[in-house]
């Protein structure tokens, strides 16, 4: 009796440290690989944050220059594009921090991270929404024309910049959910989003959400029917060509924001799929949402350079208002040219000194 147990515990324990079935493991059940960038993706990620920020910084010094420096009161869209290109520099400044944290991690602590966090996103919300009162601005102006009359729409505007920067930096309390630790894939400290593990999946979604709403469906909404209003508005009315050139910077301003952001709302969409599990999922098609987000990302903060451009391109009368300055400090000068000496024509003859 006994030799029967026996050989049967040395047969059970046989099978089981010698069992040379093959093991297959099932792909689905397996965690991705996390996403890291190449040492040349990084150099030029990081060149790229430094290009941007040499060009916006000057660039949006010189529109709030050219919009401030006048002795008429500004009219609300030009007080709420100084705002918005305030918004810009205030994006342009977290960008030696980005570029910094590309090659060498985040190196300025967890408060820091927590602020250039918030700075960023409150960056991000008063630039869109400060748009979206452009567009509302516009729509009373062409569209409302009677009702726009009779409302205090100077005073109204210095009350919305100020609704505007504060219900911004509201939107952007999120960013202190930020903080520095160290990645799971390398040995360097990141910057980015940190939940409580119980409560990670809620807050995550509660947060995207509002930024996806607040932060760019409702005001595109808003943008899209104001803007589809006034143009058509514009092409019924006689005289109608000479307000189109007046909204060209302002539609331009506005399709570079949408060109800049979309993409990356796109990709933190599909980012707040993926991690609530509303849509299912392989690694393929993880590695390109985290490849994404880090792309648009990037494309977004090229925003805070591309409004200076615009007006430089487009706006007629930022770039005499900009000739007028340049020619007060001297840089550019006057000539005089006589033609005839029947008639003489005063001309005026641009040279960089």
């Amino acid at each position: 009796m006994s030799d029967g147990i026996t050989s049967f515990i040395v047969d059970f324990y046989d099978e089981l440290y010698n069992y040379t079935d093959d093991f297959v493991l099932d792909p689905d059940t397996q965690p991705c690989p996390h996403f890291s960038m190449s040492n040349m993706a990084t150099i030029l990620t990081t060149a790229f944050y430094g290009l941007v920020f040499l060009l916006a910084v000057p660039g949006n010094l010189c529109v709030s220059l050219v919009i401030a420096i006048t002795k008429q009161p500004l009219p609300p869209s030009d007080l709420y594009l100084l705002h918005l290109a305030l918004a810009d520099l205030l994006l342009a400044a977290t960008l030696p921090f980005w570029a910094t944290s590309t090659t060498h991690g985040w190196v300025f602590g967890d408060a820091a991270c927590k602020v250039i966090t918030v700075f960023q996103e409150l960056s991000f919300f008063s630039s869109i929404l400060f748009l979206t009162f452009i567009s509302l601005d516009r729509y009373l102006v062409i569209v409302r024309a009677m009702e726009a009359r009779r409302m205090n729409r100077k005073l109204l505007s210095w009350a919305v910049c100020a609704a505007v920067w504060l219900l911004g930096a509201f939107l952007s309390l999120p960013g202190l959910f930020s903080s520095a630790y160290a990645s799971q894939n390398s040995s360097q400290v990141v910057c980015g989003e940190r939940f409580d593990p119980t409560s990670a999946a809620s807050w995550r979604l509660a947060t995207r959400l509002l930024r996806h709403t607040l932060g760019f469906l409702v005001p595109l909404g808003v943008m899209l029917v104001c803007y589809g209003v006034t143009i058509r508005r514009l092409l019924q009315i006689r005289g109608g060509f000479q307000k189109q050139r007046a909204m060209r910077v302002i539609v331009f301003v506005v399709m570079g924001f949408l060109l800049c952001w979309t993409p990356y709302h796109v990709a933190v969409m599909a980012d707040t799929f993926f991690r609530t599990k509303l849509v299912p999922y392989g690694c393929p098609a993880r590695l390109a949402v985290d490849q994404a987000l880090v792309w648009t990302h990037s494309l977004g903060l090229l925003h805070c350079c591309v409004n200076p451009v615009l007006y430089a391109f487009v706006g007629e009368k930022f770039r005499r208002r900009f000739m007028k300055i340049l020619r007060k400090v001297g840089i550019v000068r006057k000539k005089t040219v006589s033609r005839s000496s029947r008639t003489s024509v005063s001309s005026e003859i641009i040279s960089f000194m």
